[in-house]
C-alpha cells in the first residue's frame, strides 16, 4: 500500500487530490491537512511514501517545508503557479502539477512515481527494456526501425523530421508532435517548437541552449520550465 499525505490551503485541492487518489489500486491518503505545520508534525511520526503538497500557504510555504524535512517522502508539488518550476526541481521533487489538477494529468504523475518507486533489483529490467525499444518512421514509401536509445535530437521541418542519430540523420514523413507523443518523457524532452532533445545525450546546458555532439540547440521560451525539471530528474537518475 503506497501510504500520501495531502498538504493544501485550500479545501477544494485536498478533497481533489484525495477524490483522484481513491481511484487508484494501493494508494491510501492517511491524512490532509490546510497547513504545513501540522502537516510537518505527522511527517515526524509517521512512514509516508508519497506527498502532495502546495507551494504557496500561509506561515510555511511548501518549498519551506521541503527544506526543514531531514528525510523525504516522494513529493508532488500542486499549484496555481508556474513560476516555481526550476526551484522545486531543484529540491528533488517529483513533479510539478498546475491546478486544478486533471485525472490525464494526475495519472501521468503517478506513473512516474511508480516508475522511479521500483525496487532496486526491478530497474535493470526497464533499463534493458528500453535499450531494446525502437520506433518504425515513414521514410520515402517504406519504413524504417530506429532504436530509441540511438536518437541524439529530433527537428521539425513541417511537415517532416530530421532525426539526428549516432550514425545517421534519417528525414522521415512524421510530424514533431507526434514524436513527442510517442517518445518516453522521461527519456526524451521538447526544448523548442523546432526540436525534441533525449536528455541522456545532453552534454551541456546553457541559459537558452543546450548542447548535443557538435550541435547546439536553442530552448524556446514556452518550453523552457518543462524541459529542465525533466533534466534535472534525469541528471539525478545518473
Amino acid at each position: 500500500m503506497i501510504k500520501c499525505v495531502v498538504i493544501d490551503d485550500e479545501q477544494p485541492a485536498r478533497e481533489l487530490i484525495t477524490l483522484h487518489c481513491s481511484n487508484l489500486h494501493d494508494f491510501q491518503v492517511l491524512a490532509a491537512f490546510d497547513n504545513a505545520l501540522d502537516g510537518f508534525n505527522f511527517l515526524q511520526k509517521n512512514g509516508v511514501d508519497l506527498l502532495f503538497l502546495d507551494i504557496q500557504m500561509p506561515r510555511i510555504t511548501g518549498l519551506e517545508l521541503i527544506r526543514s524535512l531531514k528525510v523525504c517522502p516522494r513529493i508532488i508539488l500542486t499549484t496555481a503557479y508556474r513560476d516555481y518550476a526550476v526551484e522545486a526541481f531543484e529540491l528533488d521533487v517529483m513533479d510539478y502539477l498546475i491546478k486544478p489538477v486533471t485525472q490525464e494529468r494526475f495519472m501521468k504523475a503517478i506513473s512516474k512515481f511508480n516508475f522511479y518507486n521500483h525496487s532496486a533489483h526491478e530497474r535493470p529490467s526497464i533499463a534493458n527494456s528500453y535499450n531494446e525499444a525502437y520506433i518504425f518512421l515513414k521514410v520515402g514509401k517504406g519504413q524504417i526501425k530506429l532504436y530509441l536509445k540511438d536518437i541524439l535530437y529530433i527537428e521539425g521541418l513541417k511537415d517532416f523530421i530530421k532525426v539526428h542519430t549516432l550514425h545517421k540523420v534519417v528525414v522521415a514523413s512524421e510530424r514533431l508532435s507526434y514524436m513527442e507523443e510517442k517518445l518516453p518523457e522521461n527519456k526524451f524532452a521538447r526544448l523548442h517548437k523546432s526540436f525534441i532533445a533525449a536528455l541522456d545525450k545532453i552534454s551541456g546546458v546553457q541559459a537558452e541552449q543546450v548542447s548535443i555532439g557538435n550541435a547546439t540547440l536553442p530552448i524556446g521560451r514556452v518550453f523552457k520550465n518543462e524541459f529542465l525539471k525533466k533534466f534535472l530528474l534525469n541528471q539525478k537518475d545518473h
